[in-house]
């Protein structure tokens, strides 16, 4: 099966390897005895189906999740089903994902600032200035 990340990129569930662990947390006796947390695996940099640029920012994203072999690595144990931490260690995937999918803004270019706006800035220090000086308290001399 294919999990669709963009509409150009898509990833086989078969590059995907999940482990089951026990959860810390509560969970009354469910927690000693079920292994409920998922941890999911994606080798991302082996994997064939995203372009390298994306690969460069996912890496710069995960930080910690990510192996120095290039392999990802969540871990999901919100919930107290096995089935629901599945879903949603699958769904932080595919934000994340998505997240490096998207290409970063263009850089900000400098400008410098108009000499109308220079002007207006001056005008309103002026302003403000008088304001301040109708306010002080000291005599007239």
């Amino acid at each position: 099966m294919t999990i669709r990340i963009t509409a150009r990129i898509a990833i086989e569930e078969d590059e995907l390897q999940e482990d089951f662990l026990r959860a810390s947390g509560p969970g009354g006796q469910n927690v000693n005895k079920l292994e409920t947390a998922v941890q999911l695996r994606f080798d991302a940099m082996a994997s064939p189906n995203l372009p390298t640029t994306m690969k460069e920012r996912l890496v710069a994203l995960a930080g910690r999740r990510i192996t120095k072999d290039g392999v990802l690595v969540i871990t999901a144990q919100r919930h107290r089903t096995r089935e629901r931490n599945r879903e949603d260690a699958l769904e932080r995937l595919v934000a994340l994902l998505r997240e490096a999918a998207t290409p970063p803004p263009p850089p900000r270019r400098a400008t410098k600032p108009t000499r109308a706006a220079k002007a207006r800035r001056v005008d309103e220090k002026t302003r403000r200035g008088a304001t301040k000086r109708l306010r002080s308290t000291r005599p007239d001399d």
